[in-house]
């Protein structure tokens, strides 16, 4: 999603519209921090009137809803209850969690369709990291439903960069 690498294939690759595809790891890394952002923001507001109902929330709201069966019972019914509260981050999360349905399209109107009433989800919302999201979206939709209908992922090639991260880290030097 980076701007000189769109210009660069613009200028360089011949049909470079149709061959540019933008995963669902750069989409979810985006909403992941947006809903963070709505978290600490909600956080700051509720900690001033003395309500600590978000404290230590954090793990909750970033974590995946298919890892949640193997929570403890107890931080099971802590995130029940906070997602049922009329708070802002259960909204951003809700908004996080309903893009996992949109990745399995398989026409590009289709695509389109349903990624712009997520868009305008999004922006009715109020929440101002989950509205900047909807624009970097529909700025990049082109590119996302490359991305889905050519069943295109970055997944073995950002493993490999962690592994080779950890290697340096771990070689001190060598």
């Amino acid at each position: 999603m980076w701007a000189p690498y769109i210009r660069a294939s613009q200028r360089w690759v011949p049909g470079w519209e149709y061959k540019i595809g933008f995963d669902r790891f750069h989409v979810a890394r985006h909403l992941g921090y947006a809903v963070n952002d709505v978290r600490k923001a909600e956080h700051r507001e509720l900690k001033a009137e003395g309500d600590t109902q978000l404290s230590g929330s954090r793990f909750l709201w970033l974590t995946g809803p298919e890892r949640r069966a193997q929570w403890s019972p107890a931080r099971q019914k802590n995130f029940a209850r906070l997602n049922d509260n009329t708070l802002k981050v259960a909204r951003a999360w809700a908004l996080k969690v309903a893009t996992r349905e949109l990745w399995s399209r398989a026409k590009r109107g289709v695509v389109e369709k349903v990624w712009r009433r997520w868009i305008a989800w999004a922006n009715r919302s109020r929440l101002t990291p989950m509205r900047n999201v909807a624009r970097m979206v529909r700025e990049h939709l082109w590119g996302i439903a490359n991305a889905i209908l050519k069943g295109v992922t970055i997944a073995t090639s950002e493993s490999l960069n962690a592994h080779i991260q950890w290697l340096k880290k771990n070689a001190c030097g060598y």
